[in-house]
């Protein structure tokens, strides 16, 4: 069993940080290697020798035997008089690739953890449609720990690296496994940090997420070209095509649950550039788009996508009793009142919240314990809101570039339609002890001009117009304030730049040298320090015109 690298590992205390690093490549290969979509898996389950046999027999066939990989494994696994119970722990995972051709079999592993002897191993083959199956033996390969004087070892084994294949996805490279994973997998043991949130795309399948992202963002790659908006096209446009993977393929298995063929309709509350209505549009999904302020983008879409210029409020003008889901992507001071207008508007109405910046009911949102981190917290609030308004609420955790990308979902009610009386009562009063908090600490929240919320100076209670759920709420203004100098005029800045220009040209070694400004202003030209060396004769000027 050839060694083909190791690492110390001084600083670990214990090998379960060494277990808690090979979960990730376990679990989230797709965090290391960039080619891969993510893994489906198996159930893990605890089997003694005989029991692993059994596992592997039907696995491996003529190109390598059980006998051959008992030394892989460090035991005599035929030996079955020395069976070993609860030694081994054996599951399955499903390779996904980002790309995947037509026809292409299913790449699958067999992995083995022998926690006796702080070894994973992993064995490839590949599945066809009809069930057939190949091993991939040139391929098996094992990371262990192993305690050695005074010191841990990380090591990376293969059985067979004079045969060894790869593509670089299923079947990554000896030299990248030995550069770039073992190290990766050093740092995380040495770390051994948990998440606070689940694993992404925990609630759907990755498979037909990963199918349908690279369906979906070739068919909607081309706005990038014309994107007429500020902000950057790339992140806004294959963000809003994940977020739409992520809910086509939520309301899909809802569907199949359900065993119906009706496409769900929507609201997306807050849509500002609208992308992600005109995805949804497009894909058959009948819904609309409100915001306070229109866009530049909304015009290119055409009239098959459906945006509505219109301040929202948290108030019984805006309710959508016949609408099954309402968005919140990035929705800001609407976002705690989602979980709310979804519940009020009718009890079959569900919700997706994607939470960005930070508000309560009527304020910016104040943080209260110092364990968790800011984010961690909020979301935490947002799901208890979720909670009181009696939904069945779930977590899940995007593949989106933002650090903002943990989305709550309200899919169900934990009660009875009958009840809903009382749970509405149970929400009144939630919302008003939330509002008290703002009430009784002398702080009334306003908005200010660019939409976020700042102290009310006069600490008094401030109602928005047709506003009856709630004092102190307030929608951002509909003109949005720009803090840069763009904004000022050509002709004013033309000005201030020629002034300081001319200032600046207008200094001389003499001025320069009387100033208490540290390093004196090169003016152009010989550098000061040169004429003066030039002066008292130390170099010449083709001397240094040479140098």
């Amino acid at each position: 069993m050839p060694l083909l690298s190791e690492i110390n590992m001084t600083d670990m205390r214990s090998a379960d940080s060494m277990w808690s690093a090979a979960d990730v490549w376990i679990k989230k290969p797709h965090v290391v290697n960039k080619r891969l979509c993510g893994v489906t898996e198996t159930e893990y389950r605890d089997v003694d020798t005989a029991e692993l046999i059994q596992v592997l027999s039907p696995l491996l066939g003529t190109s390598i035997k059980i006998a051959d990989i008992s030394v892989f494994l460090h035991t005599n696994i035929v030996d079955k008089e020395h069976e070993t119970a609860g030694r081994w722990c054996v599951g399955v995972r499903t390779i996904i690739p980002k790309v995947k051709k037509t026809g292409e079999c299913l790449y699958k592993e067999v992995i083995i953890k022998d926690i006796v002897g702080h070894a994973v191993t992993f064995i490839p083959f590949e599945e066809t449609d009809v069930g057939q199956v190949t091993v991939k033996s040139s391929n098996i390969y094992q990371i262990q720990l192993q305690l050695k004087p005074e010191e841990w070892m990380l090591s990376l084994h293969a059985l067979m690296p004079e045969q060894w294949c790869s593509d670089g996805v299923a079947y990554p490279k000896l030299s990248w496994l030995c550069t770039k994973l073992l190290p990766k997998l050093s740092r995380w043991a040495l770390e051994s940090k948990t998440s606070e949130f689940k694993s992404t795309l925990s609630l759907i399948p990755v498979e037909k997420y990963s199918i349908l992202y690279q369906q979906l963002k070739e068919k909607y790659k081309e706005l990038v070209k014309v994107w007429p908006e500020v902000t950057d096209p790339e992140k806004f446009v294959f963000e809003d095509v994940a977020i739409a993977t992520y809910l086509l393929i939520l309301w899909g298995e809802e569907r199949a649950e359900k065993g119906t063929t009706t496409k769900q309709s929507f609201v997306d509350l807050g849509c500002g550039n609208g992308l992600l209505v005109h995805i949804l549009n497009n894909e058959g999904h009948p819904g609309k788009g409100m915001d306070i302020r229109k866009r530049k983008i909304w015009d290119m879409y055409g009239p098959g996508t459906h945006l509505e210029e219109n301040a929202i409020t948290p108030s019984n003008d805006f309710l959508f009793p016949t609408t099954d889901w309402l968005i919140g992507n990035h929705s800001d001071e609407l976002t705690p009142w989602i979980p709310v207008i979804a519940a009020r508007s009718s009890y079959s109405c569900r919700y997706f919240v994607l939470p960005c910046c930070f508000f309560d009911f009527c304020g910016k949102y104040q943080r209260r314990q110092c364990k968790k981190s800011q984010y961690k917290e909020y979301i935490d609030f947002i799901s208890d809101v979720s909670t009181v308004c009696g939904f069945n609420t779930e977590e899940d955790c995007l593949r989106i570039p933002s650090t903002k990308r943990v989305c709550i979902i309200g899919k169900g009610r934990k009660y009875r339609e009958a009840e809903e009386a009382l749970v509405e009562k149970r929400r009144s009063d939630y919302i008003r002890r939330r509002e008290a908090l703002f009430t009784n600490s002398g702080v009334s929240m306003n908005v200010n001009q660019s939409g976020h919320y700042r102290p009310n100076d006069n600490g008094q209670n401030i109602s928005a117009p047709a506003n009856d759920w709630v004092n102190g709420f307030q929608p951002r203004e509909k003109t949005e304030t720009i803090r840069n100098c763009t904004a000022l005029p050509r002709d004013f800045v033309n000005e201030v730049v020629l002034r300081v220009a001319k200032a600046l040209l207008s200094l001389t070694e003499s001025n320069t040298e009387s100033s208490n400004c540290g390093d004196a202003w090169n003016t152009g030209g010989m550098h000061n320090r040169q004429r003066k060396e030039i002066q008292r004769g130390r170099r010449g000027p083709g001397r240094e015109a040479a140098k």
